[in-house]
């Protein structure tokens, strides 16, 4: 098998069932494909139904919804294919830009991860020119000034028409990685429930030797935010792991005594910031988006409090950090 696409859904259906209809007519003599989609326990009577309408794909039901990582694992574990390509229900793919993708790794082995450009329902394309978040660019405000500073050198990095450019990550989104280098980084980071798995596995990549890289040859619809944020208690749960992760992401990837310093201001600038947005919204209580806020408010201080007592910054829904009560 050349390729296996790995599809992690949760109560994503309506995405996926377009996304599933888009590669159900791909056909290729040039090479060949499996699909195995990975359901982290949606829970809601639609996996048989699916199950049974796309039969010559392989489906798996999670026992959880463990995050994204532990799916995309999940899914990886049981492929036969000697590249994987995983992509979010909420996309729709072509023959075109799976051809591309895989003669593009082929002739490219300084490249370790492979993505092509994205386009949403607007026919606007999303920015790839994503950077690590180092020291002196974790925060928005840093980074602003440093893409300023930088602004010719980064146009020349990326404004070019080349047909690859080298962004530090791409999105989860779309990652097409050989079988090789995937068991040379071992995967995906189950430390992450959702947000920033992405960087984490990009800097693996880039730690070893290998090359991130998105092809302008090939073009892949994504209705970004589609599978995640349904309503105010989900948007609320959903920002609130972006929060989590960063803190994941600081205590796997910087020095000691750099984690306390990022720390502290993430935690400082995070709950001023909710504390008052959640004041506001108190007198401003017509205004919905603010009650998402309050929702944050009272997620976040969960955690921190969980964090100082169990001493550890992974998220309580990510499989590394279920995997330690167990």
């Amino acid at each position: 098998m050349d390729i296996s696409i790995i599809i992690v859904n949760y109560r994503g259906w309506k995405a996926l069932n377009e996304c599933l209809e888009s590669i159900e007519v791909i056909i290729s003599s040039a090479f060949t494909f499996e699909v195995i989609m990975v359901d982290n326990f949606s829970n809601d009577w639609q996996f048989p139904v699916f199950k049974q309408k796309y039969s010559k794909f392989t489906f798996i039901e999670n026992n959880g919804n463990n995050g994204f990582s532990n799916g995309c694992n999940f899914g990886a574990g049981i492929a036969t294919g000697n590249h994987f390509l995983f992509l979010n229900p909420d996309t729709k793919l072509t023959l075109e830009a799976l051809e591309t993708l895989l003669k593009t790794t082929a002739s490219h082995p300084e490249i370790g991860i492979l993505s092509c450009l994205q386009i949403n329902e607007n026919e606007v394309f999303y920015k790839q020119n994503n950077l690590f978040p180092v020291l002196g660019r974790f925060f928005g405000i840093s980074r602003s000034i440093y893409r300023k500073l930088n602004k010719a050198k980064l146009e020349k990095r990326f404004n070019n028409n080349n047909d690859l450019f080298y962004p530090d990550w791409v999105t989860g989104a779309v990652i097409f990685i050989s079988r090789e280098w995937f068991n040379k980084i071992k995967g995906w980071n189950e430390d992450y429930w959702l947000y920033f798995e992405d960087v984490d596995l990009c800097k693996k990549v880039c730690n070893l030797g290998g090359k991130v890289a998105v092809t302008r040859k090939a073009t892949i619809f994504h209705q970004h935010g589609g599978a995640s944020r349904l309503n105010v208690k989900t948007k609320a749960l959903t920002k609130t792991e972006v929060i989590i992760s960063k803190h994941v992401y600081v205590s796997n990837q910087f020095s000691t005594g750099i984690q306390l310093y990022l720390h502290s201001l993430l935690i400082l600038g995070v709950l001023s910031e909710k504390l008052f947005l959640s004041l506001l919204s108190v007198f401003l209580f017509f205004i919905p988006k603010l009650k998402v806020n309050r929702l944050m408010l009272k997620n976040l201080s969960v955690y921190y409090l969980n964090a100082l007592r169990k001493q550890t910054w992974i998220s309580p829904r990510a499989m590394n950090y279920l995997k330690t009560k167990a």
